[in-house]
């Protein structure tokens, strides 16, 4: 397999101006995949002045809305044609699980393109009930030029909920892989290419965070830039938008996410099957993971050993190897940051129920630790990793007390067969996102992002996502009496 290394700038790939380089590991074996070009604030100079010319000269903007549809489903036609070279190659970058890579993350990538394109001739504008003497027309314009700076946990589905809706809009776009996961970036500017997007539209500037993604968020000419990745860095971006032309920011940042089993839940092998799914898809690599057990406590016991038996299930190992629904982690500065979680749960002597074993370089079992407090580390911070804490309750109040007692607020499942209870929890929980008898995200159709430390400024997917790659205009018509 080729892997495509070099900036894609202005239409193709570039050489970086200072010509240094990074290495692209594989996190499962160490294998060394390609070294990538390093670049810096001149490469994102570059790339931001191709993106200026080609958003103001209207090359993509102006087309009729049909024929930028027309390129973008042929763009997700072809990531459909190279659906199988784009999982090996995912998979290889970032330690996921091939089959995952081929059955889930490729597909959703090109469905979401595929949804955003045909959404494109479907949002019409307004006008404002102003009487007769005036029109007011209110119509959307896009931003100009957008830098999307993106995680290295789903790193081409969150290309493609980010890409979607800003390419749909008529924007230009900057792109900032992870260094960890840069390969499908890269080529998938290369196919969308291919299918038409012109010269300019779409650029990939890979690199580290201090000399591509700072660069990006301090630029004048970058109108909105929409971030993925830790809270911490998000801070980063808001301070680097006061500190130039004010540009716009969308975060969506971390999570530490509750699922709440009330006692009532009907099938508990069916809790814990989702339960299992929430901890654990994609080794617990997920913003969005069920990370926090609150379990009553009369069936804890109980759904605990039921989790056990799902999670014998679940195999750890090659991630090339379609039998395995668990990898390995994206780099060795990652896994030693999960390891030493683990260790934390021995040393507050907590009861390591499953795993906790970590001894294989990149690898680590799917963990389960009971008796978490809410002063615990693993209550409290995102571990990021396949770890599950679990926290036990007596009342309804107190349930809702633990899953909001955390900075952040992106998701929660609630598993319950009273409706009213239901209700009532996703009510009260300050998340963006409730589940109810069910692990998920929603779909395609449905804002993503979260509450307090978990987001900022917008929403993926869903047509909301699209108002924050467009300007509103007031066009206000006078003397018409």
């Amino acid at each position: 397999m080729k892997f495509p290394t070099q900036p894609f700038i202005g239409g193709k790939f570039q050489t970086a101006a200072a010509g240094n380089t990074f290495e692209s590991i594989n996190p499962a074996t160490g294998e060394h995949l390609a070294d990538i070009a390093a670049c810096d604030a001149d490469d994102v100079e570059l790339a931001v002045a191709q993106a200026k010319s080609a958003f103001e000269d209207g090359r993509w903007q102006h087309l009729a809305p049909s024929e930028r549809k027309e390129i973008l489903l042929a763009f997700a036609d072809l990531l459909e044609q190279h659906t199988h070279e784009l999982s090996v190659m995912e998979s290889l970058d970032s330690g996921k699980p091939v089959r995952e890579c081929q059955l889930t993350d490729i597909p959703e990538a090109i469905h979401t393109i595929r949804w955003h394109a045909e959404l494109i001739d479907k949002i019409y504008d307004h006008t404002a009930p102003v009487g007769n003497e005036s029109l007011a027309l209110v119509v959307r314009e896009p931003v100009g030029v957008v830098g999307l700076v993106l995680p290295w946990n789903f790193p081409i589905l969150m290309l493609a909920w980010k890409i979607g809706p800003a390419l749909a809009a008529g924007c230009s776009i900057v792109v900032k892989p992870a260094k960890e996961t840069t390969l499908t970036a890269l080529r998938v500017a290369e196919l969308a290419h291919q299918a038409g997007v012109p010269d300019g539209i779409f650029n990939v500037v890979p690199g580290g965070g201090r000399e591509v993604g700072e660069a990006i968020g301090r630029h004048q000419d970058i109108a909105m830039v929409s971030f993925t990745g830790s809270t911490e860095t998000g801070r980063l971006f808001l301070k680097y938008a006061s500190e130039s032309n004010l540009k716009q920011i969308v975060l969506e940042c971390g999570g530490k996410n509750p699922a709440i089993v009330l006692p009532d839940a009907e099938d508990l092998d069916v809790v814990a099957e989702h339960i299992a799914n929430g901890a654990f898809w994609n080794m617990g690599e997920n913003c969005s993971a069920s990370s926090r057990l609150l379990v009553h406590e009369d069936i804890k016991d109980e759904l605990l050993k039921r989790l056990l038996i799902q999670l014998k299930e679940w195999k750890l190992g090659d991630p090339l190897d379609p039998n395995h629904n668990l990898g390995s982690m994206v780099s060795k500065a990652h896994f030693d940051k999960v390891r030493t979680y683990i260790k934390r749960a021995s040393e507050e002597q907590l009861d390591v129920v499953c795993g906790g074993n970590a001894s294989k370089e990149m690898f680590v079992d799917p963990t389960v630790v009971d008796g978490v407090g809410t002063d615990s580390r693993l209550f409290r911070e995102e571990i990021f990793g396949p770890v599950l804490a679990v926290t036990t309750f007596s009342t309804l109040e107190q349930a809702v007390e633990l899953a909001n007692d955390s900075n952040y607020g992106l998701a929660a499942s609630i598993y319950t067969s009273n409706l009213r209870n239901a209700i009532k929890l996703s009510r009260a929980i300050r998340a963006g996102t409730v589940t109810i008898n069910c692990f998920g995200e929603g779909d395609v159709t449905t804002p993503f992002g979260g509450y307090k430390e978990s987001g900022f400024g917008g929403r993926d997917k869903s047509a909301w996502a699209h108002d924050q790659y467009t300007e509103l205009k007031t066009i206000w018509i006078g003397g018409l009496s």
